[in-house]
């Protein structure tokens, strides 16, 4: 099995619990205004590696992966645009007792029947789920991404249906999801979730400008400054005044 890969991080830290193995996949449906990979956009590119090489070059890292508790992430891009692949590299990664972790805005969930039956294969092998909330109102998360919600906001719920642990994330940007009204309006819909482990707020920032203007295209948020923290810490309580926790660790990053 092969999959279209971007990149990976060997020995990261910040894409669930402990030290992960991240494979950066390349694809994505939607078109975030403050997206930091816009280099894995586009579908059908990439590196072609295969599931064994993949896990030939994972298991010299194990050493490491183990002792902090750590796994394989498989972020992107969009990991869900290719599920066969995923199948294949986390039934491998089981094999050998590894930790999986999906990190998925949802933005191509679809209730066919075909893509039902492929991702809840998927999930029988899945420990976590890093899902990106990047608004509760429509019209704004098109505006923000380029697509409605409504397909997101059911891949939450079918997440929570299945009891698939979740860390739920949402990228805070001053002027675009910093609104009251919208951070309780998503809060409340989170403490709707059955299935939530720990939130976590994702402060704004501009690292990825440089591929933006790599790929020629015009970077919308120039004007935009990084959240205080006093405007994380508000936005944490209320994304988290409704929520009931599978187990009490919560997070701020």
């Amino acid at each position: 099995m092969i999959g279209n890969i971007h990149s990976i991080e060997t020995l990261g830290t910040v894409d669930g619990p402990g030290i992960r193995y991240i494979v950066f996949t390349q694809g994505c449906l939607l078109r975030c205004q403050f997206c930091h990979n816009a280099d894995t956009w586009e579908i059908g590119t990439g590196k072609q590696m295969s599931v064994s090489e993949i896990i030939d070059d994972l298991k010299s890292y194990l050493p490491f992966i183990e002792a902090s508790g750590g796994g394989i992430t498989v972020s992107g891009g969009e990991p869900l645009l290719q599920i066969p692949f995923l199948i294949e590299l986390f039934r491998e990664c089981k094999k050998l007792g590894i930790h999986t972790t999906i990190d998925s805005s949802g933005g191509c969930y679809s209730t066919n029947t075909h893509f039902q039956d492929q991702l809840n294969e998927l999930l029988t092998y899945t420990d976590l789920i890093l899902l990106d909330l990047k608004h509760i109102d429509r019209e704004k998360h098109k505006k923000l991404t380029g697509l409605t919600n409504e397909h997101i906001l059911s891949f939450a719920r079918h997440l929570s249906e299945k009891k698939v642990p979740v860390w739920v994330r949402h990228v805070l940007v001053p002027g675009r999801t910093d609104s009251e009204e919208d951070l309780v309006n998503l809060g409340h819909f989170i403490g709707t979730l059955q299935n939530v482990k720990k939130v976590e707020i994702l402060p704004y920032h501009k690292l990825g400008v440089y591929k933006w203007e790599a790929l020629g295209l015009q970077y919308p948020l120039h004007e935009v400054e990084p959240p205080s923290e006093e405007l994380v810490e508000k936005a944490y309580k209320l994304l988290t005044a409704k929520v009931e926790y599978m187990d009490e660790t919560t997070s701020i990053r």
